[in-house]
């Protein structure tokens, strides 16, 4: 029962992945006076020409672009935020009132919350980098597809 559980799951999960790539074909006409079966036919046809062509699958491509996410600790941005911060609050410390120490520890929670925000920067500009590759992508791969198109006698729009 579980293993046909399994089957059924993933194909829903194949037949979901597959509709949101045909989706976002853009729109055919017939201009020859195509049925609907041979526009199915020549789609197809243009989808696998246009995936061997760019080798872009556009079902993996059209997938949202993963996000990274979680607490801004990655790549050790809070920890330098940290020893930066101690140095130079020691220095203060050490100038303003004769204690290093007071200004290290002050100075090294300004840097963490620095660090952190560094990290959450980082992130967002990974995570915009990662959409606008994956939109590069699909732009490819209809732009192939649509004058394979063009090219069995359609309008593409």
């Amino acid at each position: 029962m579980n293993a046909s559980i399994r089957m059924v799951t993933l194909s829903l999960s194949s037949l979901a992945l597959a509709a949101s790539a045909w989706a976002q074909y853009p729109p055919a006409y017939p201009s020859k006076g195509q049925s609907q079966q041979q526009q199915a036919t020549d789609s197809t046809a243009c989808r696998g020409w246009a995936q061997q062509t760019t080798g872009i699958d556009p079902a993996v491509a059209s997938q949202p672009a993963p996000q990274q996410t979680g607490p801004a600790v990655g790549g050790g941005q809070r920890a330098r935020g940290a020893v930066r911060g101690a140095a130079a609050g020691a220095v203060v410390g050490e100038v303003a009132n004769g204690d290093s120490g007071q200004g290290a520890k002050v100075g090294a929670t300004a840097g963490v919350v620095a660090g952190g925000a560094r990290a959450r920067q980082q992130k967002r500009a990974a995570n915009e980098s990662a959409k606008g590759a994956q939109q590069q992508s699909m732009a490819t791969f209809n732009s192939a597809w649509s004058t394979c198109m063009k090219g069995k006698g359609y309008t593409v729009g």
